[in-house]
């Protein structure tokens, strides 16, 4: 996987920049009356209560014209304006619920990152994200009061007590755990039977990532590591975190399950690339290894220690 392939959530490496995505142009945010003029042409992702996009026949976003709209403007605080395409067109989001259209289905935001162009799929990731922080933020959490939209969405000032309340981001720690010949990877009961991830968890306060990453190995897993370096990030807006992708090398020992892991264990190069071959074949047997979904990083890490492991065999 490369961070040029027409796909929203692919982890980018230190110093790459994903291309095909919208420029988030805060400049606007702003200038109300920019953005009103901008809304008429604009593109609009129209989102259910449940974060779904409107989709037209074919499965591709609805998204209509603001012009097309008979609710929600993009300086009246309803929309949030998401950015600029390379060619200047503005997008926006907008709850369905509050406009007048007709769509023929709806899609959710994991089903989009693996059927829609990037640019698409990536303002859909941001919108499902910016939904779930408003749904959460309406009212203030230090007085009760009021929370109103400011700065195209990116904004909601208490109308109470003034306190300003920004959208959030919550940074988890995804780790590929390496004994130098053999890849840890865990499964929580609740997936599908053989699937098995590398280990993750979320940064708690006052804790560097290092620190995140060290910590969250031995909860879940038993095992100490020796030293962990950052290799690639990815947005995930499940609802609304940031995954921040390492390497890093174990002390040996055996793994233990924690109370979240139904089960941890080694896997050596030949399973995993058997897992491999065998989803590329279609061959979904529950018995054996099915490894993390395409869209993640966790397969991203995961195929990344498989090819520096067989290139280092070859």
């Amino acid at each position: 996987m490369s961070a040029t392939q027409p796909f929203a959530f692919v982890p980018t490496g230190p110093g790459e920049l994903p291309a095909a995505t919208l420029d988030r142009a805060d400049r606007l945010r702003t200038d109300d009356a920019a953005l009103d003029a901008l809304w008429a042409d604009a593109r609009v992702l129209l989102l259910d209560a449940e974060g779904r996009a409107l989709v037209d026949e074919h499965g591709l976003p609805a998204a209509p014209r603001g012009a097309e709209l008979s609710g929600g403007a993009g300086g009246s605080g309803m929309a949030t304006f998401l950015g600029l395409a390379a060619d200047g067109q503005a997008w926006f989001s907008l709850d369905a619920e509050l406009a007048a259209y007709t769509a023929t289905g709806t899609l959710d935001v994991r089903s989009a990152a693996a059927a829609w162009p990037m640019q698409e799929a990536a303002a859909f990731a941001q919108a499902r994200a910016m939904q779930h922080w408003h749904q959460r933020h309406r009212h203030c959490g230090a007085c009760g009061a009021h929370n109103r939209v400011e700065r195209g969405g990116w904004l909601r000032r208490c109308g109470g007590c003034g306190i300003e309340h920004y959208p959030r981001t919550d940074p988890a720690v995804i780790v590929a755990v390496s004994d130098g010949e053999r890849l840890l990877l865990g499964r929580q009961a609740g997936w599908p039977a053989g699937r098995y991830s590398v280990i993750a968890g979320f940064v708690e306060p006052g804790e560097s990532l290092e620190q995140a990453v060290a910590r969250e190995v031995e909860e879940e897993t038993g095992l100490a590591i020796a030293r962990c370096h950052y290799r690639a990030s990815q947005p995930w807006p499940f609802p609304g975190t940031l995954m921040l992708g390492f390497f890093a090398d174990a002390i040996a020992g055996e793994p233990r399950p924690s109370d979240e892991l139904e089960d941890v264990r080694w896997f050596d190069v030949d399973s995993i690339a058997d897992a491999r071959r065998r989803e590329q074949a279609g061959d979904d047997s529950k018995a054996a290894l099915r490894l993390s979904p395409s869209l993640s990083i966790s397969r991203w890490l995961l195929e990344q220690w498989l090819a520096e492991r067989m290139a280092a065999a070859s």
